[in-house]
């Protein structure tokens, strides 16, 4: 099975970066899309960004302009970089790919604390 592997989480001031990272245990046949979501405490998963097979890329309004997702298949890994980070940016952050192989699979990593200080 596949397995996912988030990163690069961390304590930022605001105003900063990080990138984060979400590694494959392997490459997925049928990937149809890998996405970035987040989760803060007392509030519901918001989906931040994705990227198509295609290399097409979604983002929420909240994260547009500033979070720039991104792949590299040759690593089975995908990206998120996050820059002009804001204290409502503190969330867990998790990765997520979709498969399409007759059905529809999620694949989830367990998530990363990126925590933005004021």
């Amino acid at each position: 099975q596949v397995q996912l592997v988030e990163s690069g989480g961390g304590l930022v001031q605001a105003g900063g970066s990080l990138r984060l990272s979400c590694a494959a245990s392997r490459n997925i046949f049928g990937l149809n899309a890998m996405h970035w979501y987040r989760q803060a405490p007392g509030k519901q998963r918001e989906l931040v960004a994705l990227i198509t097979s295609g290399g097409n890329t979604r983002y929420s309004d909240s994260v547009k302009g500033r979070f720039t997702i991104s792949r590299d298949n040759a690593k089975n890994t995908w990206y998120l970089q996050m820059n002009s980070l804001k204290p409502e940016d503190t969330a867990v952050y998790y990765c997520k790919a979709v498969q399409w192989a007759g059905q529809s699979i999620d694949y989830w990593g367990p998530g990363t604390q990126v925590t933005v200080s004021s």
